[in-house]
């Protein structure tokens, strides 16, 4: 991971909505959550919880995926990992 690739990721982690997201998906595991688990777990708006994503997405730490009509979104545990990995 390169220092750039690291300053976003720790950017879009520095919004405390997104970071609630982040942890949520993290404690899903790589089945991760639907686009309304999410929203309801942490009482946030569709497009607000929509944005946020994007971001996440944006900064490579979520991948997002369809389920018939929903959208799955999980943590992308390999680019976490690199992330850590450059911290320490």
């Amino acid at each position: 991971m390169d220092d750039q690739a690291a300053v976003r990721a720790l950017a879009a982690l520095a919004n405390p909505r997104r970071l609630a997201v982040f942890r949520h998906l993290i404690a899903a595991g790589p089945s991760g959550l639907t686009a309304g688990e999410i929203a309801a777990a942490i009482g946030i708006g569709a497009t607000a919880l929509t944005f946020h994503l994007k971001e996440l997405d944006r900064a490579g730490l979520i991948r997002s995926w369809r389920t018939g009509r929903a959208i799955r979104s999980a943590v992308a545990v390999d680019v976490v990992r690199h992330l850590v990995g450059f911290l320490v």
